[in-house]
């Protein structure tokens, strides 16, 4: 784990050496989230989280501490004590990016299940407010889009109703928002149905090892995929004006290939 405590006296020479024009101590971005956001171990290309390549798009002395996990709701990320984990090693003036929404919102699991409207929304708070009482700041991001039409043809957002409560929170606490849901769907209407397909799993048998027999998955990001999204949170940052925002590259080619690289390095 990452601790950075710097006890008073240690502080002084670095504020001293700040006044002499000496670089700035280097921000952290923490990510709470899912699947969609994880870091996925290299047997698993070309499944990839957005999380996973957010550093690509960012100046060199920014550390993005990926804390998201495959299957995990509001609810479970605090039950299996992972937001405790990630408190207790944030820092006043870190940011933490907050997405979730998909696996709160699976009913036939309540270990995972959190109803938007009460549990999706008091967890939200916490995080809203605990992190700010770290001296940190919180960004709320809306469950980002599936590769899911409706009969407009049109992108459609399968998680409205936990969407609808990230801006409501975000709105009454004055929480800077990242809405993604809007971002990507927009992002997916753009390269059109079957073209998204390559935003999102789906090979044949026997095309990556990780995936002997297949898939077809409209949820979870292929490596270009996850680019795309990681792109689309870089740009969200930025709009948002949040402090870190200063640290997003204005070009982000490796965010923005058109082809995949075959791995998950920037470039």
């Amino acid at each position: 784990m990452r601790t950075r405590t710097r006890p008073l006296r240690l502080l002084l020479p670095a504020l001293a050496g700040l006044a002499m024009g000496a670089p700035a101590i280097a921000e952290t971005i923490f990510i709470a989230g899912d699947s969609t956001a994880q870091t996925y171990k290299a047997d698993r290309y070309p499944q990839t989280g957005w999380g996973q390549m957010l550093a690509c798009g960012l100046a060199p002395d920014v550390t993005v501490e990926n804390r998201a996990m495959g299957g995990r709701s509001t609810k479970s990320f605090i039950a299996e004590g992972r937001w405790d984990r990630l408190m207790a090693d944030l820092q006043p003036g870190d940011t933490v990016l907050i997405q979730f929404g998909h696996n709160d919102a699976s009913a036939n699991k309540p270990e995972r299940y959190a109803p938007f409207a009460t549990v999706y929304r008091d967890n939200l708070l916490r995080f809203v407010w605990q992190v700010r009482g770290k001296g940190a700041v919180p960004v709320l991001v809306t469950p980002v889009t599936r590769r899911s039409f409706g009969a407009d043809g049109k992108a459609k957002a399968d998680f409205a109703d936990y969407s609808a409560v990230v801006r409501e929170v975000a709105q009454s606490t004055g929480t800077k928002l990242i809405d993604l849901e809007a971002t990507s769907r927009a992002w997916v209407d753009a390269k059109g149905v079957e073209p998204s397909r390559a935003y999102f799993l789906h090979y044949p048998k026997g095309k990556y090892a990780g995936f002997s027999d297949g898939i077809a998955d409209d949820t979870h990001f292929s490596e270009l995929g996850a680019r795309g999204v990681a792109n689309l949170i870089a740009a969200g940052l930025v709009a948002t004006g949040v402090p870190v925002a200063a640290k997003v590259l204005p070009q982000r080619p490796d965010l923005t290939r058109a082809t995949p690289l075959g791995t998950t390095a920037c470039r």
